[in-house]
């Protein structure tokens, strides 16, 4: 099967008004044929990112595929707990997986790349401390820095008591949140009395 270069070109410019990427279902949706969508894999118009997610292959490559592909495929995901210390700058870690929090009434996502931690929050714990950054022309959510040293010391049991004390220091003496910040999302968390001693230890050092 041959694809004409007329129809090559509409598909192209359909990517284009996507910011270079999209989702099979996206480009089908758009009026692309999905005979022209895998052509068009197969003869190098389109890199696969992901199962479903493409992306033009003449762009530039992208500076974090792992969070587009969970924007793109899974975009009511939050990046939470080590991954939000990580993009934030705020631990030493390196998270082996990306974690994301999605609302308790969903289904577990399915993705074969890259490797996904699932946490399942409610009620203001899931909504509120949300910021969305904007990555390779794709909006990815991620908790601010003082809502994920609080989930951190929720989630201490599965992540280390260590890891949301480093947390808290960094965030802290560099600056990104303040004692303020933490103890209104500790509240919402739960964590108010877990967190005061650390926070006090390091207001006084």
């Amino acid at each position: 099967m041959s694809v004409s270069n007329e129809k090559i070109k509409e598909a192209l410019s359909v990517f284009e008004n996507h910011g270079g990427i999209m989702r099979t279902s996206e480009a089908l949706e758009e009026g692309v044929h999905s005979q022209t969508l895998y052509w068009m894999r197969d003869h190098g118009y389109l890199d696969k990112l992901e199962r479903g997610v493409y992306k033009i292959s003449a762009t530039k490559s992208l500076s974090n595929p792992d969070l587009v592909i969970i924007g793109t495929k899974i975009p009511a995901a939050t990046i939470c707990l080590i991954s939000a210390l990580h993009f934030h700058d705020m631990t030493t870690q390196l998270p082996h997986r990306i974690h994301i929090a999605i609302s308790r009434t969903r289904r577990n996502p399915k993705l074969d790349h890259p490797p996904i931690k699932v946490h399942r929050f409610s009620g203001d714990s899931f909504t509120e401390g949300v910021e969305t950054h904007e990555i390779d022309g794709i909006d990815i959510q991620v908790y601010n820095p003082a809502k994920t040293i609080a989930d951190c010391f929720k989630f201490r049991n599965k992540i280390g008591l260590d890891v949301a004390i480093e947390a808290l220091k960094d965030g802290i003496r560099e600056n990104k949140t303040s004692f303020n910040e933490i103890d209104k999302f500790a509240k919402i968390c739960r964590v108010q009395n877990v967190i005061r001693p650390y926070a006090e230890t390091i207001a006084h050092s």
